[in-house]
């Protein structure tokens, strides 16, 4: 495990979108910052997706992450919601991908039983336990901001644990980083000798 890295938390949703950034030193948690994102005010769904993109982006150039944890969508009984929130979701998580960052997916179940011991515990119930374990002094007027900060918590007790990964039960999903190459075109040649037709 790394010795210092930054962890960007996110919780997607279509009215309000949070996000935290904590630095792990070791083994201690600070508070970089946290924040919402409102975008009730933005006529169409469209739109908003463009702004949860540009606003990850934003985050990402100007705190450079190491990973992204992100809450999943929960299953509802309402279908319209469900897309919208997922495409929420996809969007930050393009945003993340476009700047190679690595994605780690979490319920919400397995958020609130990782910072609380409770898998259905409210969201106050949370911030107040994120109040000890991070220690800031104020709740955000929005728990959604809090609700970012237990997402990347929770990807710091899984790291800790070293168990990323293999708690398929909880749909847990690690994105790697992609590996970059000098000149894609020769790693392709190089790869796949046998599709090159020579004179």
């Amino acid at each position: 495990m790394a010795k210092e890295r930054i962890i960007l938390g996110i919780d997607p949703g279509t009215m309000v979108m949070g996000y935290s950034l904590i630095l792990q030193n070791g083994n201690q948690l600070s508070l970089l910052r946290m924040g919402v994102l409102r975008l009730n005010k933005y006529p169409n769904h469209a739109l908003k997706l463009k702004k949860i993109f540009e606003r990850v982006l934003e985050i990402i150039e100007e705190y450079h992450p190491d990973e992204l944890a992100i809450e999943a969508p929960f299953f509802g009984k309402n279908v319209q919601s469900m897309l919208k929130l997922g495409r929420a979701q996809g969007v930050a998580m393009a945003a993340a991908l476009y700047r190679d960052i690595p994605i780690f997916e979490y319920t919400p179940r397995k958020i609130k039983q990782s910072i609380t011991g409770n898998g259905a515990a409210s969201k106050e119930q949370v911030a107040m336990m994120l109040q000890k374990i991070v220690q800031f002094d104020h709740l955000p007027d929005f728990l959604d901001a809090t609700d970012a900060m237990a997402a990347a918590v929770c990807h710091y007790f899984q790291r800790s644990l070293n168990i990323i990964g293999d708690d398929n039960n909880d749909r847990t999903v690690k994105i790697p980083k992609a590996k970059k190459t000098n000149n894609s075109w020769n790693s392709f040649i190089e790869n796949n000798p046998d599709k090159i037709i020579k004179p």
